[in-house]
């Protein structure tokens, strides 16, 4: 295959059997590019010329159509879908993206059964595996949940907390047996101020609490 290659031709001479107006001042550039069999034309200024070489070029490279991002898959036993729905129904900017059927039968399933569901939660891609009862959740996974007032904390509290005795400084475990830290936001800033006394008395209020106060955070924080 033979390689691209540009013939240039200025002024008055000739270019793939075309010539130049005698009549045309400016300097003119022809552009002939034989691409396979196909042969292009192009006319234009020398600046043009150079953007349209520079294009040309371009296109030659590979794009990246999607950034490719790391993605939390999640191991279910049948409640993929049954779960992804469920927390794109508690969180902001939230959907369900893609549900995958198994093209034959598989260890944990029938052919047609769900086998992947692809979801968003708060911005962030998910995914959820439907792989049996083999492997189970525990805490040493969790999702973090950023919370601007205590009204954020108490709605996604109840929504979550699905199993009591796991109710400790800030952490839930689901229905599904997903661990999550309902965080109000305050209290990265007051467990980071430069006061340590100060963050010390906020982390041991902390450590006493199941559901985080932000009130009583801020008020250990306040103490003298």
């Amino acid at each position: 295959r033979r390689k691209k290659e540009a013939v240039v031709r200025f002024k008055d001479m000739p270019v793939a059997g075309v010539q130049i107006p005698k009549k045309d001042e400016n300097k003119i550039m022809h552009v002939s590019l034989p691409i396979g069999n196909d042969h292009v034309l192009k006319h234009s200024t020398d600046k043009e010329a150079s953007m349209q070489k520079t294009a040309a070029s371009s296109t030659q490279r590979p794009t990246v159509k999607e950034i490719a991002v790391i993605t939390p898959c999640l191991w279910f036993d049948g409640q993929a879908e049954e779960a992804a729905k469920f927390y794109v129904s508690l969180f902001p900017d939230s959907h369900i993206d893609k549900v995958v059927k198994a093209p034959a039968d598989f260890p944990s399933g029938k052919k047609g059964d769900v086998l992947v569901v692809d979801f968003t939660l708060m911005g962030r891609k998910f995914s959820g595996l439907n792989g049996g009862p083999y492997f189970k959740f525990n805490e040493a996974v969790s999702f973090t949940i950023p919370c601007e007032n205590q009204a954020e904390v108490d709605r996604y509290w109840k929504a979550l907390s699905a199993v009591p005795e796991s109710e400790q400084c800030g952490w839930v475990k689901d229905r599904y047996g997903l661990s999550w830290q309902i965080v109000p936001t305050m209290l990265y800033r007051l467990l980071a101020d430069p006061d340590r006394a100060k963050a010390g008395r906020v982390m041991e209020a902390m450590l006493k609490m199941k559901k985080l106060d932000i009130a009583a955070l801020e008020r250990a924080a306040q103490r003298a």
